[in-house]
């Protein structure tokens, strides 16, 4: 009788976000591609806070957020996740107003939504060519830091599902490193709740973690990429239990 109920709510869900998403995607190519960046940002971001409002009332989903004081206040950083949901996308559009999110190229050819998507300038990686999309992140992730945009990568580089690690890329690390910038690690159990490219969800709470930011400056890639990383890890392994 759950699974019924959990499809029936899910159905309900997703009818709304469809439209919602068209309708809204049409605007910001009407509309927000005209605005300087921090003001399109919040324009075609503005839907998220139906998505979560959505999600919550659809499907009985909710965040609580841990260590939200520990984003730096001023300045740009680099932002590690686990990548589990399209949750992540969603939810780290509003706590981090504006960024820039590093994704693979494919998503902004995505009908409506992708249009939507490339006017919030994001790195967008032929993940094909590995050395070209190093490249390509390390050029225009410190393009945007230097801007004061922090950028959020997801260093598994495709979603897993909960109680999955996977391998982690440094690709953060380098970024964060090359441009003097602190490193945040952030973990999440929304897939649990929530599983990627998965139409059924889970009532229930997602926690996301905020750890402390990393400072870079004097330190080696790997040392920041295992400290990093070894509190990912952590801190995944105790949030797949609560879930």
């Amino acid at each position: 009788m759950s699974k019924v109920l959990n499809f029936v709510r899910a159905s309900f869900y997703y009818s709304a976000f469809f439209v919602a998403t068209i309708i809204h995607s049409i605007l910001c190519v009407l509309i927000a591609r005209w605005l300087p960046f921090e003001p399109r940002f919040r324009f075609v971001t503005s839907l998220n806070y139906f998505y979560v409002f959505w999600i919550r009332f659809c499907c009985g989903i909710n965040v609580k957020v841990e260590g939200l004081e520990n984003l730096p206040k001023d300045g740009a950083y680099v932002v590690i996740a686990n990548h589990q949901s399209e949750w992540e996308t969603i939810y780290f559009q509003i706590l981090i107003r504006p960024h820039s999110i590093v994704l693979k190229q494919e998503l902004l050819k995505i009908p409506f939504f992708g249009w939507a998507l490339a006017l919030l300038e994001p790195i967008a990686l032929d993940r094909s060519q590995k050395r070209g999309a190093l490249k390509q992140l390390l050029g225009q992730g410190k393009n945007r830091l230097e801007r004061g945009v922090p950028v959020i990568i997801f260093p598994q580089g495709t979603r897993l599902p909960s109680g999955e690690v996977g391998v982690f890329n440094k690709g953060g690390a380098m970024l964060a490193a090359s441009a003097g910038v602190p490193l945040v690690p952030m973990a999440h159990n929304a897939g649990f709740f929530w599983p990627g490219k998965r139409f059924m969800k889970k009532p229930g709470t997602i926690t996301l973690r905020i750890g402390k930011p990393i400072a870079t400056q004097g330190s080696g890639v790997s040392d920041i990429h295992t400290e990093s990383v070894d509190w990912l890890k952590a801190q995944m392994q105790e949030l797949d239990q609560l879930g």
